[in-house]
């Protein structure tokens, strides 16, 4: 992945670099994380959340964990990811790009100014 990592990320995925970035998860502690980040206003589903995912793995922004890192889990079936260093930079790129738009839109009189 290249130049991948300075165009725009799709929604779900930088929701879940974001749930990755502090800690190790599996599919359904991702969901439940943006869901409470977001108070409510993004739940992705499990199809959403799979797809992206599948994709990130493929293109190397995040990487399957091949033990759990929660030696209380007892469920075989849990699948755990981390972010990988390119996750971080087109993590980090999007916020830039993000942060760019938003005094964009506060220079044109369209955000408060904070």
């Amino acid at each position: 992945m290249d130049d991948q990592t300075d165009s725009p990320l799709p929604g779900a995925v930088f929701h879940i670099l974001i749930a990755l970035a502090d800690r190790d998860r599996h599919g359904y502690s991702i969901m439940q994380d943006v869901a409470a980040r977001t108070g409510g206003k993004v739940k992705l589903s499990p199809g959403t959340l799979y797809s992206a995912i599948r994709r990130m793995l493929e293109q190397g922004m995040v990487e399957e964990l091949s033990e759990s890192p929660d030696p209380s889990s007892t469920d075989e079936r849990r699948r755990y990811y981390r972010i990988t260093r390119l996750g971080k930079h087109a993590a980090t790129a999007e916020v830039a790009r993000l942060s760019a738009l938003v005094k964009q839109a506060r220079a044109a009189g369209l955000a408060p100014n904070a």
